[in-house]
């Protein structure tokens, strides 16, 4: 850590002496909140991170994307493993208040925005981000990495095939595929979508299923949420390719945090991550399997 602040400190973008204060929550990156010229900033430190396929310069382009966008602050300053982005005031969202009907009503738009609006900002090379390839990768990471999960790799690449299959055919979108509550963030007038660690073209359902996974929430507003992104009255083979999508979300979450056990130096409880995630990837799944 002493070495990291001495590098955000040095950052040629400050007009005056600065002290970084670490910014507790993140789990791929090394954080901090620095004051300077009577603006505070956020600096993001981490380098690519190719096991987990975070290229930084696909979030750069997304960062700027979705700030001309209106979803996400500026970014202030760049260059290789820092990323500062102008700091957003405002209350980080729970997922107790994702739940909340008026919020989820707010997030919705947002997502659609997402969506539709980023891909007209991007420039250069952008990556994709298909779940069912991520978890075929992870899977070769294990087999060369190994940890104490290993043994249920070939039971969840079966699951993953059949997953595939289900979801069918897919609309591309341009996804956050991160939509943990803790990257929004309500200034009170506006809703932010922040950390783009992992954007890339996707399906909308998988953004849209990482939403309710990682929220935890209820049948009914997962109906809700599909009816009101797509604007039409939820069909049964949307509901179906939906729920599939869902457990895939669920499956990646929880493959990620295996692969985050073997290889990891952050200071995050990463098995019991995994083990909270195997779990709800294992309820999703066997209700998934109800409905056939």
């Amino acid at each position: 850590m002493p070495e990291l602040i001495s590098k955000v400190t040095g950052l040629k973008c400050w007009h005056n002496s600065v002290t970084p204060v670490p910014l507790v929550g993140g789990i791929t990156n090394t954080n901090f909140v620095v004051e300077d010229a009577g603006e505070k900033f956020v600096v993001r430190v981490g380098d690519d991170i190719p096991l987990h396929q975070i290229m930084r310069f696909n979030e750069l382009a997304a960062s700027k994307a979705s700030f001309d966008a209106g979803l996400s602050p500026e970014v202030f300053y760049n260059e290789p493993g820092i990323l500062v982005l102008r700091f957003v005031e405002g209350k980080t969202l729970t997922a107790q208040d994702v739940q909340n009907q008026d919020i989820l009503a707010r997030i919705v738009p947002i997502l659609r925005r997402c969506h539709q609006d980023i891909p007209r900002y991007l420039k250069g090379p952008i990556l994709s981000f298909w779940v069912f390839h991520i978890v075929r990768d992870y899977a070769m990471t294990f087999d060369a990495g190994q940890g104490r999960m290993a043994s249920y790799i070939p039971q969840l690449l079966e699951i993953a095939s059949k997953l595939e299959k289900a979801v069918g055919p897919v609309d591309i979108v341009f996804g956050h595929n991160d939509l943990l509550s803790s990257n929004f963030i309500d200034d009170g007038d506006k809703i932010w979508l922040i950390d783009w660690d992992y954007a890339g073209f996707n399906s909308p359902l998988f953004d849209l299923g990482g939403l309710a996974s990682n929220n935890n929430l209820s049948q009914f507003q997962e109906k809700w949420v599909l009816e009101n992104y797509f604007d039409a009255p939820l069909k049964d083979e949307l509901w179906y390719r939906y729920r599939a999508m869902k457990c895939a979300s669920l499956l990646r979450e929880t493959m990620w945090s295996m692969v985050s056990e073997i290889h990891s130096k952050l200071d995050f409880d990463y098995q019991t991550y995994t083990n909270t995630n195997l779990s709800s990837f294992q309820t999703a799944y066997n209700d998934f399997m109800d409905m056939r």
